[in-house]
């Protein structure tokens, strides 16, 4: 019985370390974005259909944190967002079926071509934006000002390191 309940407070670690704190927080912010956006007046209907049905996940929402409002070639987007080429370009076809975005020529380089927010895109970039506004303030009121703020500036600092 003692040789049992060593071993469970020496594998608790595994549930409790940082890395997996930031992950399951990571996962619960995004949820609650997805879920703002999906009952979002100003959000087009298809696309909060979507959300609402869990088709739009937080892989998808790396597009909307990585284009920049002027576009961006594929390459550029898959290294914002961490991921390969190959993934991002599964995303942007996705996302290009639902009216997200469009691909165009690029201006500078009649070879490559650049993803750009449709109108439709803008408008769920600015819901993404009020949701995002909305889940940091519920975060604020769940833990407190004063955490809150200690929570930003040290994940700041440790990514910055």
């Amino acid at each position: 019985m003692v040789d049992q309940l060593s071993s469970i407070d020496h594998d608790a670690w595994r549930q409790t370390h940082l890395g997996r704190l930031l992950g399951h927080a990571m996962r619960r912010f995004d949820e609650r974005v997805l879920s703002l956006m999906a009952h979002d007046a100003d959000v087009p209907l298809a696309l909060s259909n979507l959300a609402a049905r869990a088709q739009v996940t937080a892989a998808h929402i790396h597009i909307t944190r990585h284009l920049s409002r002027d576009g961006s070639r594929l390459t550029e987007l898959a290294e914002r967002a961490g991921m390969t080429k190959q993934a991002m370009g599964t995303l942007v076809d996705q996302c290009e079926a639902w009216g997200l975005v469009t691909r165009e020529p690029d201006p500078l380089d009649a070879r490559a071509r650049r993803v750009m927010f449709t109108a439709d895109g803008l408008a769920w970039l600015e819901a993404f934006r009020n949701a995002v506004a909305q889940a940091e303030s519920e975060f604020r009121a769940s833990v407190g000002d004063e955490i809150a703020t200690v929570v930003t500036i040290g994940l700041e600092a440790y990514a910055a390191a």
